[in-house]
This record gives structure tokens, C-alpha cells and sequence, in this order.
């Protein structure tokens, strides 16, 4: 009998039941997806560090080595277990030409280094997540310039140098455990040894990667600070085990992260259109089940005839949506396998997603348990003399008919109707604004990250060019040369010299960490701050947000910097934020060591009318080995890969919101309509055209929408910027502030998100033309 009464059910409603499966398959998929996506990365991640045995701890060096010295001191610590030091040869862009491309890679940030595979541990990996090797005259390049330069096996890389043109055939891919994320600046290709010692030879130049490998990696912070407090080489970054894991999750982490966060959206969605759907019928069967209570028939069973058809339809939605996950998550961990590599297919690949979308059924079955619990409080005499469940109120007051002086009568009547009846129509409210929210939040911060305004969250002010210059031998005069040329040249309409060099740190502990300070004026293009300003004297200092969470400090507190040789107290002056070396950076005006500079940059700015193109090229002539890029290309370079999985979110997300709503209109019209039919039936009977009572549902559908656009959008521009910082915190950015291109989000999306629901509406009030009076009267 319940098989008999399910088909019935499904085939009276079946654009009700469709659009229910819709939702819950939906659900159960991107749960599934997200699920397994999380577990690929985790996996992916962790077999990618574990083949290439990452280093714990890296220090860059540009300069002399003692090696003895270093093997020493990793003795006497008693918490290394094994360490190299690798040699890098440094190349600049300029000499580097991809494939038959006829101009060099002097426009791009990155820094080149040409290494030979290592021998103890740090293996760079092919796209097997094998050990690269390459012949003489063949080079693994890294899988950014595969990506950036659509690069294929077989493609020639060409080095033109005044001394020297060499020529290597692509042989393979690498990938790099410590530098595959592009907002590491530093890649590694791999040569044979033979043509590593050429390019010694030739270049003349070699830059150090000093790496060791712990006994206990959890005891990182201890040797850090072990390090920076020796003697030994620093002069460059150092990195650890824990930032070569968040550098190349954060991405695809994040992408989990909002699929797990959208699913979640929709089972709730899900769950109150469920419960939507069976109050409607309840209500729709109200003197129905007073008879079968009449007639002796129990609670039990009444209840078991509603919940076999939500236990079947879920059911299903959830296996098919669990089947569907496979290929999706296929599609979603592309970019995983591609930069990590592809996780083996264990027992869990099937057991997570099926654990998920059995969860997700378990939810809705309870949550529908839960909404027949009304059927204890349904008398059976009640329910034969009302025939109406009774819980719709509404409010009479304020809508009379002869009091409108300005409306149409149907568009009156779809604002009668929403007004007196806000209850009911909260649920549409609701889907309508999170519609709208996830439509833009990601629209918002794509925006957000390639706007010129986001050099503010990379520690540096917004200018028109950049050029950057890294330490080496002769760089201090190549810096004051560079600094002088364009002092004198016309076209600058200002500028400003930064130098990055080490300083030791005194800690409250008694014990010596070196922190990375910028020194300058940064008065000529500020930076935004979380707290306070820039430094305006010898004494002040900024802090990146990074660097002040974990001192503890504030604006107004001290620190501790040991300058030319001697103590000196630095005040807090603002606290900026800052994802680039890891988020730990300072600023100050304070005189700097040649011998311990990082970096130099310099930032300025055109005067009116001068081509920013045709400058750069004059400054890269001019300044080379220097690196001269505008502040969009710095971004894109620096973001690139984040920016695509941005885009690639943004376009979901559309089609999402786009389609929630269309869904949400129709089964929500579905209902409201087959409950409003003797309605209807009147106003057929007393003169009203059809396009009237459609004007009324489209009102009605409209006055909803636009109330969940102007409470989407608020969420969106405050909440969802609150989210976003929240994530982007861990990299050194907690403060986030979202660009907004107004015609975008307030025209364009909500203008797209009207044609929808209207178009929906009109279509979807189709079949009440069939309404009349007499068939009421019948029925």
C-alpha cells in the first residue's frame, strides 16, 4: 500500500519532487566533492613532501659558506639528523627565452636558479612524483612556467648570455615541494651535472640553500631560534616544515573549504524546503488524516505514509549525489594533481564521500521526524469541522483595496499578499539573500585581489613600476647607480628606495631571533594600517600583522633591535598586513648594513602621459640584472594561481546562486500555487485576466527578491569580508577589505538574479490560466 500511495504522491506532484531531489542531490554532491577534495589534498600534500623529503628547515644565502663550520654546528645541537647545502646558479630573466618566443622573461618577478638533482634528500619530482633526471642538454622546468607559458615535453628553453647561448630541450616538469606555490618568487630548474658546471663556470655566481632535516620536527620553533641566534650564513629568507604546508594548501585549501561551506548552505536550504513541502501537505490533507484518525488508524502509521516518500526521495538524491562526486571531484582536484600529485584510491576514497552523504541523509530523515511530530497535536474533530491546520496568520490591517490610490490592482494585491503573510514567504526571503551572498562574495574578492589596491596586503605601497634588485656581490653600487638614473630621469614624478636588510632581534627571553626590516621613507606611498601609521622617526618601527601577533606587541609597545652594534629601543608605531616571506616583515628609518641587505626595491611613479610599457622596457635595458614590473603584472604573477581557482569559484558560484533561485521560485510557486486555487478560481470568476494574476505572482516573487539583494548584499560587503580575512589571516592579511565595482554588484548581478525569478515566475503561473470557478465547485 505505501509503494502504491508513493507513486501516487510522486506523480501529483511531480515538479515539487524534482525540484526536492534537485536540492538534496546538490547537496549530497558538493558535500561528497569536498569531502574527498580535502582528503586528496591532505593525501596529495603529504605523500608529495614524504617523496621528495622536504627539508624541516631551509636558509637562503647569497655570499660565502664555510661548510665545515655548518657541519659542526649541526653536530653540537643534537637535533639534526641529516643536512646539505645545495648550490644554486642564479640567472636573470633577460637571458631566458621559453619555446619560440622571441622576447626574454625580463618582465617576470620570478627569480631562475639552475640546480642539479639533489643526492640526501630535498628531490625535485617529475610529474610521476619520481626523482627528476635529465641528459646533458635537457632541463625539468618548473610546473609554473608549464602553466604561465603553456609549455609541453619537447620544448626548448634557450639561455642568451653576453658570454655564452645555450640550448636545452624540456625534458619534464618539476615539482617542488618548496617552491611550487607562485607567491614563492624563487624556482628551481634541474640540469645535468655537466651542464651545471658550465653554467658555474660561465656565470660565475652561486647562491645557497642551506637545509637540514630534524630528528623531531616538532621542534622547529627550538631550532630556529638556534639558528638565528649563531653565526652561520643568513643572508636571505629562511622558511620551515610548517610554511612549505600552508604555501601549498592555501589555495586548493580554500576552494575545499567554500564547496564544504556552499553544501552546507544547501542542506539547510534543503531542510527547510522539506519541511516547507510537508506543512503544505499536511495542510492540503488536513481533513484526510482527521478521518484516518477517526477511524481508529494509529499516529505510526499516518506518520509512516508522509515519510516514505522524503525517505525514498532522499535516499536516492543522496546515492546519486554520492555517485556523481567521483567525476566532480575529478574536475575539482585538478590543479591538486597537477601541483602535488594524484593520491592512491584507498578504501577511504569511497568510504568518505559515502560517510558524508549517508550523514546527509540521516539529517534529513531526522529533520522530517522532527516536522511530523505535529501530527500528536491533530484532533480528529478538529480537523473534520475545520479542515485547516491553522497556523498561516494573517495580518488584515492596512490593506484595503479602496485605500490604494497608486498601484495596479494586481501589483497591490502581490504586495498585500507578501506583507500579510511574511511568515510564510521567510523562507524564499531566505534563499533569495543567500543566493544573492554567494553570488557575490567571490565576485568580490576576485575583484579584490587583482585590483591594483591589493599591493597594500603585499607589504608595498601603490606605485606605477616597481624594480626589484637581489642581493649580490657589487649589487650596494648597482642600487645607488639605479637610485641616481632615476633621480635624474624627466619622466619620474616621484620615487622611493627601499633596502631589505637583517637586524638581530633581542627577545623579553633573553634569547636573539633576526628579523627581515624594510628602511626607507614610507611616508611617499604609504601603505594602508590595521593600527596606526608609518614610521616617521629613527626610533619607530611598523609591524607586519604576523610579526606583532606572535611578539605579542602593540602600537605604543617596544622592541628590542641590536643597530650598528649597539641596543636600540623601537617603538610600535603600526602594525600592517603583509602575506609575502611569510607574513614577518618590518618597517623603519633606520640606516642599514650593506653586508646584511636582502633585497632592494624601488617604487615610483610616471608623470602624466609617459607609457608605462615603454619605460619599463628602457628601465630593464638599463638596470639589468634588475627586475621592472607595473603593480597589475607583480600581482598576477605573484597570485596567478590563486587568481584562476578565484575565477574558477566566482563562475560556480554564479551558476549556484543562479540556479538556487530559479529552483527555489518554482517549487516555492509550485505550492503556493496549488494552495491559493479557489483564490485564483474568484478572481478568474469576477473579471481577471490572466496576466493580471500573473502580474500578482511576479510582484509577489520580486518584492521577496529585492528584499534578499539589499540584505545579500549587505552580508556580503560586511560578513563575507570578515570570512574571507578570517582565512586569509593564517598568510598575514586578517583585515581585508573588499573592492567593490558598484555597476557589478548592484546592477548587473541583481538585474541578472530579476531576469531569473521573473522569467521563472511567469513560466511557473502558466497552468493557473486552467482555473476556474466551476471545477472549485466540483472539487
Amino acid at each position: 500500500m505505501l509503494l502504491h500511495l508513493l507513486k501516487r504522491d510522486l506523480n501529483k506532484k511531480k515538479s515539487v519532487s524534482a525540484i526536492l531531489f534537485v536540492f538534496v542531490f546538490l547537496s549530497a554532491l558538493l558535500a561528497a566533492a569536498g569531502a574527498n577534495m580535502i582528503r586528496e589534498l591532505a593525501l596529495s600534500m603529504s605523500e608529495l613532501l614524504v617523496k621528495s623529503a622536504v627539508p624541516h628547515y631551509v636558509q637562503m644565502h647569497s655570499g660565502t659558506i664555510d661548510e665545515r663550520e655548518i657541519e659542526r654546528w649541526a653536530a653540537d645541537t643534537g637535533l639534526v639528523d641529516i643536512h646539505q647545502t645545495v648550490e644554486m646558479v642564479p640567472l636573470e630573466g633577460s637571458h631566458i627565452y621559453f619555446g619560440d618566443r622571441g622576447t626574454p622573461e625580463s618582465t617576470s618577478v620570478m627569480d631562475f636558479y639552475f640546480v642539479q638533482q639533489n643526492e640526501k634528500f630535498d628531490f625535485l619530482l617529475n610529474l610521476s612524483n619520481e626523482r627528476a633526471e635529465v641528459a646533458e642538454g635537457e632541463i625539468a622546468v618548473p610546473l609554473f612556467f608549464m602553466r604561465q607559458r603553456n609549455l609541453s615535453v619537447g620544448d626548448r628553453l634557450r639561455i642568451v648570455h653576453p658570454d655564452f647561448v645555450r640550448e636545452f630541450t624540456i625534458r619534464d616538469f618539476v615539482r617542488d615541494a618548496q617552491m611550487n606555490p607562485s607567491i614563492i618568487h624563487s624556482k628551481r630548474f634541474v640540469v645535468h651535472p655537466a651542464d651545471y658546471e658550465f653554467l658555474k663556470r660561465h656565470i660565475g655566481s652561486v647562491e645557497y640553500l642551506i637545509e637540514f632535516r630534524l630528528t623531531d620536527s616538532g621542534k622547529l620553533g627550538e631550532f630556529n631560534k638556534l639558528y638565528q641566534s649563531s653565526n652561520l650564513p643568513k643572508v636571505g629568507p629562511s622558511i620551515d616544515l610548517n610554511m612549505f604546508r600552508l604555501l601549498n594548501a592555501l589555495t586548493d585549501g580554500v576552494i575545499a573549504v567554500v564547496t564544504i561551506f556552499v553544501s552546507l548552505l544547501l542542506i539547510l536550504i534543503a531542510m527547510l524546503c522539506v519541511r516547507f513541502t510537508l506543512l503544505s501537505t499536511l495542510e492540503e490533507d488536513y481533513r484526510e488524516i482527521g478521518v484516518l484518525k477517526a477511524i481508529g488508524a494509529s499516529r505510526r502509521n499516518i506518520r509512516s505514509i508522509y515519510l516514505v516518500k522524503y525517505v525514498v526521495l532522499a535516499a536516492t538524491a543522496s546515492l546519486c549525489g554520492f555517485a556523481a562526486s567521483f567525476p566532480a571531484a575529478h574536475l575539482m582536484v585538478s590543479n591538486i594533481t597537477l601541483y602535488l600529485g594524484g593520491a592512491e584510491r584507498d578504501l577511504l576514497y569511497f568510504v568518505l564521500p559515502l560517510v558524508t552523504a549517508a550523514v546527509l541523509f540521516g539529517l534529513l530523515l531526522l529533520f522530517c521526524m522532527l516536522v511530523l511530530r505535529r501530527f500528536h497535536r491533530i484532533s480528529a474533530v478538529e480537523a473534520l469541522r475545520s479542515g485547516s491546520i491553522g497556523d498561516v496568520k494573517i495580518n488584515k490591517s492596512r490593506w484595503r483595496l479602496h485605500h490604494n490610490r497608486f498601484l495596479p490592482i494586481p501589483v497591490f494585491l502581490g504586495l498585500k499578499n507578501v506583507f500579510q503573510r511574511l511568515r510564510m514567504f521567510g523562507l524564499l526571503f531566505f534563499v533569495f539573500a543567500a543566493s544573492a551572498f554567494l553570488l557575490l562574495v567571490p565576485i568580490h574578492f576576485l575583484n579584490t585581489i587583482q585590483s591594483p589596491d591589493f599591493v597594500s596586503y603585499l607589504g608595498i605601497g601603490r606605485s606605477d613600476l616597481r624594480i626589484d634588485l637581489q642581493y649580490s656581490d657589487r649589487m650596494n653600487d648597482r642600487f645607488r647607480r639605479t637610485v641616481d638614473a632615476i633621480r635624474q630621469d624627466g619622466d619620474v614624478e616621484r620615487f622611493s628606495p627601499l633596502v631589505t636588510s637583517r637586524f638581530r632581534l633581542l627577545n623579553d627571553d633573553g634569547t636573539v631571533d633576526l628579523l627581515n626590516v624594510e628602511t626607507g621613507d614610507f611616508t611617499i606611498f604609504p601603505l594602508e594600517y590595521v593600527q596606526g601609521g608609518a614610521p616617521l622617526r629613527d626610533n619607530e618601527i611598523a609591524l607586519s600583522v604576523q610579526n606583532a601577533r606572535e611578539m605579542e606587541r602593540r602600537v605604543g609597545d617596544t622592541i628590542r633591535l641590536l643597530v650598528g652594534g649597539e641596543e636600540k629601543v623601537m617603538v610600535v608605531s603600526g602594525i600592517y598586513q603583509d602575506i609575502t616571506n611569510g607574513g614577518r616583515t618590518a618597517k623603519a628609518r633606520l640606516p642599514y648594513d650593506p653586508d646584511s641587505v636582502l633585497w632592494y626595491t624601488i617604487s615610483l611613479d610616471l608623470k602624466p602621459g609617459v607609457d608605462a610599457k615603454t619605460k619599463i622596457a628602457q628601465y630593464e635595458k638599463a638596470f639589468e640584472p634588475a627586475k621592472v614590473t607595473d603593480l597589475k603584472g607583480y600581482i598576477q604573477q605573484t597570485l596567478g594561481q590563486t587568481i584562476a581557482q578565484l575565477r574558477n569559484l566566482a563562475i560556480l558560484a554564479f551558476f549556484v546562486s543562479i540556479f538556487l533561485s530559479m529552483l527555489m521560485t518554482a517549487l516555492f510557486l509550485s505550492l503556493l500555487i496549488a494552495k491559493e486555487r479557489p483564490h485564483t478560481a474568484i478572481l478568474h470568476s469576477i473579471g481577471f485576466a490572466h496576466r493580471h494574476i500573473r502580474t500578482q505572482y511576479v510582484t509577489m516573487s520580486l518584492a521577496v527578491l529585492i528584499a534578499g539583494i539589499v540584505i545579500g548584499t549587505i552580508l556580503s560587503n560586511t560578513l563575507g569580508q570578515i570570512l574571507v580575512g578570517a582565512i586569509w589571516s593564517l598568510l598575514g592579511a586578517s583585515n581585508i577589505r573588499f573592492v567593490i565595482e558598484p555597476v557589478q554588484a548592484y546592477v548587473v548581478c541583481p538585474l541578472i538574479l530579476m531576469l531569473v525569478v521573473v522569467v521563472t515566475t511567469w513560466i511557473g503561473t502558466g497552468p493557473n490560466r486552467k482555473v476556474n470557478i466551476a471545477e472549485m465547485i466540483k472539487e
